[in-house]
């Protein structure tokens, strides 16, 4: 199934191949700092056909961030080794049906807001363990 998503002013395109259902929250301090809150993110793999003026920011050593470059509309992460692409969930209509089914970086989370939703929440370091990537000691 593909989908196809658009930004805030319709120039950037992107077109999905999978059907997701699954929306991750990410509460870093990057990613707040991108969107001025948590990223809700849905992952749908490295079959991402992009078209229209998308810019990219590498924001750190392995991954990037696209956003259009008309009206700055956030697209998507993108992992640099598996090119995964992970899309911000507001891109979807509000009447796809998504879940939220986990959050990441719960400690970097500030204390002004809180989801309802129970879903399992991982640290810094259980999530990057999680991905084979160990924190160096303090």
């Amino acid at each position: 199934m593909s989908t196809s998503l658009s930004c805030l002013c319709g120039q950037a395109k992107l077109d999905v191949q999978h059907d997701i259902k699954e929306v991750g929250v990410c509460h870093c301090s990057m990613c707040r700092r991108w969107g001025g809150g948590p990223f809700l993110a849905v992952h749908v793999g490295a079959e991402v056909k992009l078209d229209g003026p998308i810019s990219r920011y590498q924001s750190s050593d392995w991954a990037n961030r696209g956003f259009c470059a008309q009206c700055g509309t956030h697209l998507f992460y993108q992992l640099n080794d598996s090119q995964e692409y992970v899309i911000a969930a507001g891109l979807y209509d509000a009447n796809t049906e998504l879940a939220m089914t986990s959050q990441i970086y719960i400690d970097q989370k500030p204390p002004y807001y809180e989801f309802a939703n129970d879903t399992p929440k991982l640290t810094e370091a259980e999530f990057l363990a999680s991905m084979g990537v160990t924190l160096p000691e303090a």
